[in-house]
């Protein structure tokens, strides 16, 4: 049996070292999690905008788009329920609705149901867009993980699974 890698520091210990040197008397493992889940978090999102980008999409268009997606044929959501998944704004998702009506990627129509109120659907091509960039998404992200075995995603996937859920509560 072979001894596992050691682990080398990364820019997020030289800050803990510092901050032990300093104050002693503070724990800073949270920290140390805090402060990697946030570099993490800048270090991915460039790389997951290009993505997009490569579609003509903002990172918030594709969680639109992604939305009616998920939601399941006929692909179509009151923008209300849309503000609500993506914790928006009502003015926000407004902004988002009109550039991706104008790019023919989501269509807006009378609610049936309730004549002061309409639905989003996404159109063929926003159906098409959504579907090329969650493939090409799902593909980048995977390779942005592609440090970790399937035993560590897998954990960490619980782990956060954890930490969201006591956040959220």
């Amino acid at each position: 049996m072979s001894e596992p890698k050691a682990v080398q520091p990364d820019a997020v210990d030289a800050v803990v070292e510092a901050w032990q040197r300093e104050r002693p008397d503070l724990d800073m493992d949270a920290i140390a999690v805090v402060g990697r889940l946030g570099r993490a978090g800048l270090l991915l999102a460039p790389a997951q905008e290009a993505v997009f980008t490569s579609f003509g999409l903002q990172k918030g268009e594709f969680d639109v788009l992604a939305s009616l997606r998920r939601s399941g044929d006929p692909y179509t959501l009151r923008p209300s329920q849309l503000s609500e998944t993506l914790m928006l704004t009502r003015a926000g998702m407004t902004n988002r609705l009109d550039r991706l009506e104008a790019a023919g990627l989501v269509e807006r129509t009378l609610d049936p149901a309730d004549r002061r109120s309409f639905r989003v659907r996404l159109t063929d091509k926003g159906y098409a867009t959504v579907d090329d960039a969650m493939t090409a998404h799902t593909a980048n992200v995977t390779r942005l993980l592609s440090a970790l075995s399937a035993e560590q995603l897998g954990g960490l996937d619980e782990l956060l699974r954890v930490l969201l859920r006591a956040l959220e509560a």
